[in-house]
């Protein structure tokens, strides 16, 4: 058995919910060992894990509920790695090989001898997963409460009755609702026994939604007087408390991004041309924003960028240009905010300055010349360049 372990370079998983079927290769990517985990008995699960060898790369899709278990493998000094889905999937598909649970872990674990990383994914470390699970909590919620709101209307409207409320769950709406719960309608319509019992359940659970999303919050505040980060993404227009929150937890990590255009990319807001025989010059007919990549991100930054028009100045200009004033292509101009908020983002977070409306200037061509001129000519107090000499090569 050690022997067998000992000859391991490469380790492909397919994980499911209860177990995990395993690959294992020697460094002639021949396999030697194939293993099934049971997920079930954890005390048994780590003993199998902590007898494989450390520091072998050993591969993961990341697909649904792998934190776990990637956190347990880092634990007993294992390597764990992800990778992407989507491309594993096309990379199946071109080697006509049928899905099974055995050839998914066998073509895994031929990933690490691939001559680049091209197929690996960011594993995002336990702080960030749970903010991610703070963020989505709430947007489910949310979600819940939309549904609660929609289904209460719905019962007033299917028994007539009307009010003249501007806002429903308002504070006066919200008074109005309770007086039909308690005395079970209105002066001109009595409501069924079935309907009242549906629409006292939906009131009440409405107030119990709120009543989580009020705590949510409160947390999330704590959070924002408690992080640098969170305060300065806070101050850039139409990102406020909530989308803070959720860029930091979607991002994760600024670094693993090398440009602005990278961000851009994986939060689906950098329009990508599909276009054949289309006149130099005209607008393009096949732009399109795709669909691969983190959609929490997308609403994020779509939903700051309406906040952000609405604060007007530079971002407002930047809309009307791409509209016409906002006459026609409304959500070309949103997105092309958008796509700017991305940069800005990206240089806020990255060198950990304040969003300003005017950032300062890049030094011109010229002053850059002249400050690396001043540079070579300039003498310490020795007299000695402050650039090292490099002696002259011999003839």
């Amino acid at each position: 058995m050690k022997d067998v372990y000992t000859s391991v370079r490469s380790v492909g998983m397919d994980v499911h919910y209860k177990f995990s079927t395993v690959t294992m290769r020697d460094g002639q990517a021949r396999v030697v060992r194939r293993e099934r985990l049971d997920h079930r008995d954890r005390s048994a699960l780590q003993q199998a894990l902590s007898r494989w060898p450390k520091q072998t790369p050993m591969v993961l899709e990341a697909s649904f509920g792998w934190g776990w278990l990637a956190d347990l493998m880092q634990e007993l000094g294992l390597r764990p790695q992800l990778s992407n889905c989507y491309k594993i999937e096309q990379m199946r598909k071109a080697r006509g090989l049928a899905k099974t649970n055995k050839k998914d872990a066998d073509l895994l674990s031929l990933l690490p001898y691939e001559a680049d990383g091209w197929w690996k994914v960011w594993m995002a470390p336990p702080e960030v997963r749970d903010r991610r699970e703070w963020m989505r909590h709430r947007a489910s919620l949310v979600g819940v409460q939309t549904q609660t709101k929609n289904r209460i209307s719905a019962v007033l409207h299917r028994h007539g009755i009307i009010h003249e409320h501007s806002d429903l769950f308002g504070v006066r709406g919200r008074r109005f609702l309770a007086e039909i719960c308690h005395v079970g309608g209105t002066e001109d319509v009595h409501l069924p026994d079935g309907a009242l019992a549906g629409l006292r359940g939906l009131v009440e659970l409405l107030g119990h939604v709120r009543g989580q999303l009020a705590g949510i919050a409160r947390e999330l505040r704590g959070q924002l007087e408690r992080s640098s980060l969170a305060r300065r993404l806070d101050g850039i227009p139409g990102i406020g408390l909530i989308l803070a929150h959720t860029l930091m937890a979607e991002i994760g990590q600024i670094e693993r991004f090398g440009h602005h255009r990278s961000l851009a990319s994986y939060s689906l807001l950098a329009p990508i041309a599909n276009d054949t025989g289309q006149e130099e010059g005209k607008r393009p007919l096949g732009r399109h924003l795709g669909h691969r990549g983190n959609r929490m991100l997308k609403w994020a930054f779509l939903e700051a960028a309406h906040g952000a028009v609405k604060t007007g100045g530079k971002w407002r200009r930047l809309f009307d240009s791409a509209t016409e004033g906002g006459k026609k292509d409304r959500n070309r101009g949103y997105i092309k905010v958008a796509r700017e908020l991305v940069k800005v983002v990206y240089v806020v977070w990255k060198k950990n300055m304040e969003y300003t409306d005017a950032p300062p200037p890049r030094p011109s061509r010229s002053a850059r010349r002249r400050a690396e001129a001043f540079f070579d000519n300039a003498r310490s107090g020795t007299g000695q360049l402050y650039r090292p000499m490099v002696p002259a090569l011999q003839a």
